[in-house]
């Protein structure tokens, strides 16, 4: 897998702490609430204090630092779409067709089988891109054993002894045929349920050149399976782990880039100002602010977020295409509400009131109404 979910470790308590966790939003379990609302209280600009909260200064940071960082968020991002996406699986690249890097791969990859073709031609057979092919085949195979395959390992080193092929290649006593059954019998015994007919098809392929490609196309296959069984597998210790490594990951990266919570901030401080109008507005005013209620709210607006010409706030950063989907669907919701109330209203109470009527009527809306709101 490409991370490791660190184990969660008790953190001392500082100031410089302060500002990821409040960025944070749910991360405040470990601080009083009475502070939490005397810092939103600060951070929220007052009315009659036009000054606003200055971001810190900008500070250098090497390039192994921001390769660090830019890891740690990978890291985090793939680890957040494990957690809240249970059909999360990885699947084979399709590069578009026609496409620069899909011309090139065609090239490359032709201009290879080419060359190996020409070397299987020549007399007597060279066999150097052959090997290399079996050495590459012997670790992928190998990389799907598990600790405890010891036999399967040792028939994988005795038969794919690649210092024993090279003998038999300056020899000329090199078996390719009885190498690549060896293979693809092996792939049998460790591929998954679902790629029996495309290993059993392998033994069909006679020419050696199609018969490799035919291999190390099932074999990337058979790494995709092993790596969604691993995501599967992962799943419920991520499930156990995910705050406090998104928290730690978080944390890392703000320690950083400090000022990486722009958007965040203005969004946070949107929300608090709305709440503030709106309790100036009302008579049973408070005077002060819940930080749960400027949270909720935030998110709340999250649903009505234009996506096109605001910046997303970077916490949630990883869920904009989720908030993108709600929103179309509660403005959906919406119209679907509004156009149902006005139907009801301008038909007659006996038609109105008919369940089935109502029904067919929802479901034409529904129909009408699909795809809008869609960018």
């Amino acid at each position: 897998m490409p991370f490791e979910p660190d184990k969660s470790q008790p953190k001392e308590e500082s100031s410089s702490d302060e500002p990821g966790r409040a960025g944070r939003g749910g991360a405040t379990a470990d601080v009083s609430e009475e502070s939490v609302r005397k810092r939103i209280r600060q951070s929220t600009p007052s009315p009659h204090r036009g000054i606003t909260p200055q971001a810190s200064p900008p500070r250098f940071v090497s390039v192994e630092e921001l390769m660090d960082a830019a890891k740690g968020v990978t890291n985090m991002a793939l680890a957040h779409e494990i957690v809240v996406n249970g059909g999360f699986q990885i699947k084979p690249m399709e590069l578009p067709q026609g496409s620069l890097e899909r011309t090139v791969r065609d090239i490359v990859h032709k201009a290879f089988w080419d060359s190996l073709e020409a070397q299987f031609g020549e007399e007597p057979p060279v066999y150097d891109h052959a090997i290399i092919l079996l050495g590459e085949i012997k670790e992928a195979l190998i990389s799907f054993l598990l600790p405890g395959h010891t036999r399967l390992r040792d028939q994988i080193n005795e038969v794919l002894d690649l210092d024993l092929i090279k003998q038999e290649a300056e020899n000329r006593a090199l078996d390719i045929p009885k190498l690549a059954n060896f293979t693809i019998g092996m792939m049998g015994t460790l591929c998954a349920p679902a790629r029996d007919e495309e290993v059993k098809k392998l033994r069909d392929i006679k020419e050696p050149v199609p018969l490799f490609r035919a291999i190390f196309s099932v074999l990337d296959l058979m790494k995709l399976d092993m790596a969604n069984f691993a995501i599967s597998s992962i799943r419920p210790h991520l499930m156990q782990q995910s705050v406090e490594y998104e928290r730690k990951k978080f944390q890392d990266f703000f320690e950083k880039q400090p000022n990486s919570l722009e958007f965040v901030t203005c969004w946070l401080q949107e929300s608090a100002d709305d709440l503030l109008a709106k309790d100036a507005a009302s008579a049973a005013s408070s005077g002060s602010l819940c930080p749960i209620s400027v949270l909720n709210h935030a998110y709340i607006r999250l649903l009505t977020w234009d996506h096109e010409r605001k910046p997303f706030p970077e916490t949630v950063v990883m869920d904009q295409i989720r908030f993108q989907e709600m929103k179309l669907e509660v403005t959906q919701l919406t119209l679907l509400g509004t156009l149902l109330l006005v139907l009801q209203n301008s038909t007659s109470p006996g038609l109105s009131s008919h369940a089935a009527f109502m029904d067919r009527m929802k479901g034409l809306i529904r129909v009408l109404l699909e795809g809008v709101g869609t960018p």
